[in-house]
């Protein structure tokens, strides 16, 4: 569509799919947008995931949960890529709340921070729920309530129950 490769072409709506940071599709989003094709970023968020050990053959060598639980204000770590076009009318965000499973399997010399444990795949377990950032408003409304106006990253931090850096 109009040079870029597109997930999903449906009537009048182009899905793109994108798991990881958005930076990498500022450009295609902008161009896609400015033509005026209306665009919904299906952005899924692990809420739980079940971190998998294989061998080097595919057998479970043991199952664990993932202390990191994400909630859909993680979307705002990918927003800053491109936090302009969010109040673009023809885009929205549609954040998927899932359950997954991430299969890992040991490669000596490689993913030194989890001790030669590569990822190798991740499955979709299960889909807990969708949230629709149509607006600037939709995503105002993730930050918690009873943040003064203005608030500062320290009051976010504090309402979030998260670090100052996080918060930032």
């Amino acid at each position: 569509m109009d040079g870029f490769v597109i997930d999903l072409v449906r009537d009048d709506l182009l899905i793109e799919i994108q798991t990881r940071g958005f930076s990498s599709m500022r450009r295609k989003v902008a161009s896609l947008l400015d033509q005026g094709h209306r665009l919904r970023i299906v952005h899924p968020i692990a809420v739980d995931r079940w971190i998998v050990r294989v061998d080097d053959d595919g057998t479970i060598l043991s199952r664990r949960r993932s202390p990191k639980h994400g909630r859909p204000l993680d979307v705002f770590a990918e927003l800053v890529s491109f936090p302009d076009l969010l109040a673009t009318q023809n885009l929205q965000i549609e954040l998927l709340m899932t359950v997954e499973e991430e299969y890992r399997v040991h490669t000596p010399g490689k993913s030194w921070r989890r001790d030669g444990w590569s990822v190798l795949e991740r499955r979709l377990v299960e889909v807990l729920e969708s949230v629709l950032l149509d607006s600037t408003d939709d995503a105002a409304a993730l930050l918690p309530p009873g943040l003064p106006e203005p608030f500062t990253t320290g009051d976010l931090s504090t309402g979030l129950g998260c670090p100052l850096r996080t918060a930032q």
